[in-house]
């Protein structure tokens, strides 16, 4: 065969896959986040759906149209402020949702194949009367993530107990599991077991995790064969479950967030134009999970040059009267990484 010949005979069945193939359409979805009286909030939509999963929220989302939407986030913007009347401010983009199979074991099935744009997208507003929409806490889908009152019951009482019997079960492990103790090594990572310390960041791990394992609403629904026990009385409530994958784009957004508050000043974008340090650690404590040490936090945030003051004075926490603050947008020029470098207080990060 000349390489001419060789050439064409590739090119042909290249094209030929491509017919065969289903069409792949561009989905847009938001992450929408604010914090309001110290609960991290997401915002939710409706969704019209027959797949089992009737009543579950989802975040807003819509497909791209190239001739309406110059751009992936311009299309974003209009699909949200038309679902939800809300115009977004900060918006970055997080990663894109195109696994086969990720909404369920059907949709190997001819037909659209969705590829999903997954933003995070940050908000003052907490409008409670937005069109078609509602703002609910996110540690209602990710009970587990939530330490500031210490370590959630959720874990001992059911989590480790149900991972432990998975990781029994080596007959049934996947080819790419069978080395000894992968899931077990797993399972101390993401959840902090045996001496391994509670990593805030590894929220999308341990959505993955638990849905690896059959744990998640999501899994039956998808028919995951390990999934079986899920139904019925004894299935375990481990949160609130989302249409499509929307569970796990929402945990890539905690994930990213709460990984991103410690090297850019993006809780600011959360934040009122003027503060006390208080609510900056109360919302901060939020997103994060944890608490943080308040001199330790105030001490930073300060010799950071984060803020400055206002010479005002706050009394809306009907307390002592507080100094009010500003974010010093300058800092951005100033250098490269003016996180919040925090380190969880001993006394309930390791409860």
């Amino acid at each position: 065969m000349t390489k001419a010949q060789g050439t064409f005979s590739s090119q042909s069945a290249a094209e030929a896959a491509m017919r065969a193939d289903k069409a792949v359409v561009i989905g847009l979805n938001a992450a929408i986040v604010t914090v309001s009286d110290d609960q991290p909030k997401i915002l939710v939509v409706p969704h019209d759906e027959t797949d089992g999963a009737s009543g579950w929220d989802a975040l807003p989302f819509g497909p791209f149209n190239p001739v309406r939407h110059r751009t992936l986030e311009i299309g974003l913007r209009a699909w949200v402020q038309e679902q939800t009347q809300l115009e977004l401010g900060y918006v970055e983009q997080l990663y894109t949702f195109g696994d086969r199979g990720r909404h369920s074991l059907e949709s190997d099935a001819p037909g659209e194949h969705v590829v999903s744009v997954g933003y995070l997208a940050l908000t003052r507003g907490h409008d409670e009367a937005l069109k078609g929409a509602a703002w609910r806490d996110w540690y209602q889908y990710f009970p587990w993530e939530d330490w500031r009152a210490g370590k959630p019951p959720i874990i001992d009482q059911a989590i480790v107990p149900l991972l432990r019997e998975w990781a029994g079960r080596q007959s049934e492990a996947p080819p790419e599991e069978l080395a000894r103790g992968k899931r077990r090594d797993r399972m101390r990572l993401c959840f902090g077991m045996d001496g391994v310390p509670w990593d805030d960041e590894k929220a999308l791990e341990r959505y993955e995790l638990l849905y690896s394992a059959g744990l998640l609403l999501e899994a039956a629904r998808d028919g995951r064969p390990n999934a079986r026990g899920l139904t019925g009385k004894h299935a375990p409530n481990l949160g609130r479950p989302m249409q499509f994958d929307h569970r796990r784009i929402l945990a890539t957004a905690m994930g990213r967030l709460r990984a991103k508050i410690k090297y850019r000043p993006v809780a600011f974008e959360l934040m009122p134009p003027s503060f006390t340090l208080y609510e900056l650690q109360k919302t901060v404590e939020a997103l994060l999970g944890l608490h943080v040490h308040k001199q330790n936090f105030r001490r930073l945030v300060e010799n950071a040059g984060l803020v400055e003051r206002t010479g005002r004075m706050s009394t809306r926490t009907g307390g002592r009267p507080a100094e009010q603050f500003r974010f010093r947008r300058e800092v951005l020029n100033e250098r490269p990484a003016p996180g919040l470098k925090l380190a969880p207080s001993r006394s309930r990060a390791n409860s």
